[in-house]
């Protein structure tokens, strides 16, 4: 059985399919091209499925579960992209849209730092360990935390946001709509924009 592992980027959605042992049979990205909606993003990541699918010869139903790595807040008990401010993303069923458009297959969602922290824990540098802190540096900031073996959320599934930290009162307006948040000043986009 094989995995589908989906990165949601505020710039590029990039995905893989992974064999038991983490391995990755097949990749490709795509540009996520944010103007477009919500509904279409999504369908670029299941179109992007169906192509790695094509591409490894794998078929669909030797797919046992797809995962998806989202920035912002993401539900992972509902399987919801609550917030997302550098995506058209709010309170948005992504697992659900996209196991309707892949014939059913179990589908999860994680924060992206969260999901990157897991993927280390699991697979990576930080493998054997059961605490770790994971920063991302993107197009934003994000944070992923695992203690005790588990990815910690918080009661908000926002736990760990670590770019929407302010580090300078009243500083540069962040795509979240507060000042001074960490992820204005380190990020791709806040670098560019400098």
């Amino acid at each position: 059985m094989y995995r589908i592992g989906i990165d949601l980027g505020g710039t590029n959605i990039a995905a893989a399919i992974v064999d038991k042992n983490f391995n990755i049979v097949c990749k490709r990205s795509v540009p996520t091209h944010t103007e477009r909606g919500a509904d279409a993003i999504a369908d670029s990541m299941a179109d992007l499925c169906f192509e790695l699918c094509s591409e490894s010869g794998i078929p669909e139903s030797e797919i046992e579960a797809i995962g998806i790595a989202a920035p912002g807040i993401a539900n992972s008990r509902d399987g919801v992209i609550e917030y997302s401010c550098n995506l058209p993303f709010r309170k948005y069923p992504i697992c659900q849209r996209i196991s309707e458009k892949f014939h059913g297959i179990s589908t999860h969602v994680e924060n992206d730092a969260n999901a990157a922290a897991w993927g280390e824990a699991v697979a990576g540098a930080a493998q054997g360990t059961e605490n770790s802190v994971m920063i991302t540096l993107g197009t934003g900031v994000g944070g992923g935390v695992i203690t005790d073996g588990k990815v910690y959320s918080g009661f908000n599934f926002a736990g760990a946001e670590l770019g929407h930290i302010v580090i300078s009162a009243g500083g540069r307006k962040c795509g979240c709509g507060r000042l001074g948040c960490w992820e204005a000043y380190s990020s791709a986009t806040a670098l560019i924009n400098m």
